[in-house]
């Protein structure tokens, strides 16, 4: 994923009925001298659209790799979140109440309370998130980017992710005519004939749908009903069979030979720009191993994880946070070393990127407290949601950050 910046800035364009894509896109820039950022806050770029989304992801990461993060990282994030639950992208004065200008979204949110959960202590503000989430939820049980926009494979998919996080049970949530989130990804889902059992994406313009390759790592991570995180596949399962999606676990299982098919025999997605030749797509690889990992395709993921250690290291140091973050989540799904992901320490160029954590681990993972010391408001923080795509539904995107950037994009 392009950390999902590129996604969620064109999301907001359309949702706007705006032009205000080439400036959303801009955000690779840092911030001007005078635009000092919160020292809470992991990355040096402009926050704008992915404040929240890289937060929650690097701080999922560190996580995950037994380091306990800086408490003002996490004051930081808990402090974006408004009186009604939801997060935006940023707020810069997050001392300010949210008003109708703030503009919530789902992913964001989702990855917020994905990482809150997992670090513990935030109950509070995990279940205004949760609360907030289920507000939203349209009619046929997904959820779009921001409120009100049509359902699409990534939000929903991360959302359903926040919830298991959070400790709910997705299939439980349903929307006023009864329709769960795995009823919308069963929809969401390409036949076998044209979209080869992939979720896709609608050009905004056409209003026809491709399958893509992020949104459907976002698809089969949510049919499976499960979060950014994932543990090392066991077993490996078969190759799935491509059948007609009239459930979530067979749209989860097209969306997995989806994958398996597009990273072939290379083990990495490629991209394409017009008028340019492929190139490797260092995010969405990324996410394609979280998804297999979780659909038990343990070898391919793992092949696909080694390819990542020795042709991501550019990528990550152009990307930031989330693109490290990524990192140690396809390395924590195979089974692979954070620490030495192709001779790069993932997690200490991880941690150089915001403030120092307050306890790391090495061999084994650092115990966290699980109290409840709930710190809420609207005081600050921040979390990114990117898909690098350059179609975007009507409905804005959504997952997976991808909190990524992507060669090639």
């Amino acid at each position: 994923m392009n950390v999902r910046r590129s996604a969620a800035a064109l999301a907001a364009a359309v949702a706007l009925g705006t032009a205000a894509a080439p400036a959303a896109l801009a955000d690779e820039a840092s911030p001007s001298p005078s635009a000092a950022l919160p020292s809470g806050l992991y990355g040096t770029a402009n926050p704008k659209f992915d404040g929240v989304f890289r937060q929650s992801y690097a701080l999922l990461a560190q996580d995950v790799a037994g380091v306990r993060p800086a408490e003002k990282a996490v004051d930081w994030l808990t402090g974006q979140q408004c009186a009604s639950g939801g997060f935006p992208a940023y707020r810069a004065d997050a001392g300010e109440p949210c008003d109708s200008k703030t503009q919530v979204d789902s992913n964001s949110t989702a990855a917020a309370v994905q990482a809150l959960a997992a670090l513990g202590g935030r109950k509070k503000a995990v279940d205004k998130g949760v609360a907030w989430l289920k507000s939203v939820q349209n009619q046929d049980g997904g959820w779009g980017y921001t409120p009100g926009l049509p359902s699409d494979a990534n939000s929903t998919g991360i959302v359903i992710g926040a919830l298991a996080a959070a400790g709910q049970k997705p299939a439980g949530q349903t929307s006023q005519q009864g329709r769960s989130p795995y009823d919308a990804l069963t929809k969401l889902a390409m036949d076998c004939g044209t979209g080869g059992g992939a979720f896709g994406l609608a050009d905004a313009r056409s209003g026809r749908t491709a399958p893509n390759a992020d949104a459907t790592a976002a698809g089969v991570l949510g049919a499976l009903g499960k979060g950014l995180v994932v543990a090392p596949a066991g077993k490996d399962a078969k190759a799935p069979r491509c059948a007609p999606a009239d459930s979530a676990k067979q749209a989860a299982a097209n969306g997995t030979g989806y994958l398996l098919d597009a990273l072939g025999t290379s083990g990495y997605l490629k991209s394409s720009l017009p008028g340019s030749t492929d190139k490797p797509d260092v995010g969405n690889t990324a996410d394609a191993v979280v998804a297999l990992a979780a659909a038990g395709q343990g070898a391919q993921a793992k092949k696909s994880a080694e390819w990542l250690a020795g042709h991501s290291a550019a990528w990550a140091k152009r990307g930031g946070p989330a693109a490290y973050a990524q990192l140690v989540l396809a390395a924590h799904a195979t089974g692979l070393d954070p620490r030495d992901f192709g001779g790069a320490d993932l997690v200490k160029q991880l941690n150089a990127t915001g403030p120092a954590p307050q306890q790391q681990a090495s061999d084994e993972r650092t115990k966290k407290p699980k109290a409840d010391s709930d710190s809420d408001g609207d005081g600050g923080v921040s979390v990114w949601w990117i898909v690098g795509v350059g179609l975007v539904a009507g409905a804005g995107i959504g997952f997976l950050l991808s909190g990524r950037k992507k060669t090639g994009l």
